[in-house]
């Protein structure tokens, strides 16, 4: 099992109803949940952990990891609320606004995980649920329990707006990265994190403070691999993009799904990874998010599609 460990919720998309007035329809989403969702379609079992409520949001959340072949069994469940994201459009452009005070997501501890079964080989993090507190403290100390015993990723998925104490995070993910068999970033999450530069020579740092394999995705460029031995890359899939919600999210499993399958979910192979195995996982990466940028909304593939 590949445990995605991060957020859920739900997205409130503007509408209008058959009488002209405005309203809100609710769409079940978040970085690490896309990531389970899009692992599931892609038939590798995966499970989900996050605080999830038991209102009829996070009911919902679970009904949608189920229905991808998604277990939300190690899931920390409480009547809590779920976290809501109302979204407005204004030119095209989207702006958010968030309800996560005291939400299931929000207010998970570290008292709140769970011990893992032997099934759970590698672990994913990511998103929005490493900024907020205490929630990202939980993560953080989720990751460093199990980091030396089990494959572990991450991909921070920035979004610099919800970031109120930059140095902390930036030392969270840093933390996080340093523990990491697989670091994946944009290049602009890069940039971000560590400063101007060049791209290769940013990524092997991260190699070199004990990351095995860093992952840099590059747009319409494509995405590169880096390693203490091999730099790879793979170009983009051409595509006509839809929508781009979801491509990172959907990259992420392919390269976890094609690791599976190549039975390289091991930490030994992982610090060793020959360079057809990292072509193989940015080429899965690439396909599935091709897909899923070629129509609306985090929309990943079934297994069928590819």
């Amino acid at each position: 099992m590949i445990l995605c460990c991060g957020e859920a919720l739900i997205d409130m998309l503007p509408r209008e109803t058959t009488a002209g007035e405005p309203a809100f329809a609710p769409y079940a989403g978040g970085a690490v949940f896309n990531t389970a969702i899009a692992l599931g379609r892609l038939g590798a079992e995966p499970g989900f952990f996050s605080g999830l409520s038991t209102d009829l949001f996070g009911e919902l959340l679970v009904e949608k990891l189920s229905e991808a072949g998604a277990s939300a069994e190690l899931a920390h469940r409480s009547d809590r609320p779920t976290t809501l994201a109302f979204v407005r459009l204004e030119d095209g452009h989207a702006t958010y606004t968030f309800y996560d005070e005291n939400s299931a997501l929000r207010v998970m501890t570290e008292n709140d995980l769970p011990t893992l079964p032997a099934s759970v080989k590698a672990l994913f993090f990511g998103g929005i649920s490493l900024v907020g507190e205490p929630c990202g403290s939980a993560y953080e100390a989720l990751m460093a329990r199990e980091a030396d015993a089990r494959v572990s990723m991450i991909d921070p998925n920035i979004r610099p707006s919800f970031v109120t104490d930059r140095a902390a995070y930036v030392a969270r993910i840093s933390a996080m990265m340093a523990q990491a068999d697989i670091v994946k970033l944009s290049d602009e999450d890069l940039h971000w994190l560590e400063g101007d530069g060049d791209l290769a020579d940013l990524a092997r740092s991260i190699v070199d403070r004990g990351a095995k394999i860093v992952l840099i995705t590059e747009g319409a460029k494509g995405a590169r691999a880096y390693t203490a031995a091999h730099t790879v890359l793979v170009p983009a899939e051409k595509v006509d993009v839809v929508d781009t919600v979801g491509a990172g999210d959907t990259f992420n499993a392919g390269v976890l799904s094609a690791l599976q399958k190549a039975k390289a979910l091991d930490k030994a192979t992982l610090a060793d990874a020959p360079e057809a195995l990292l072509r193989d996982a940015l080429t899965m990466g690439i396909r599935t998010a091709a897909i899923t940028v070629s129509r609306a909304g985090a929309n990943p593939p079934w297994a069928s599609e590819l």
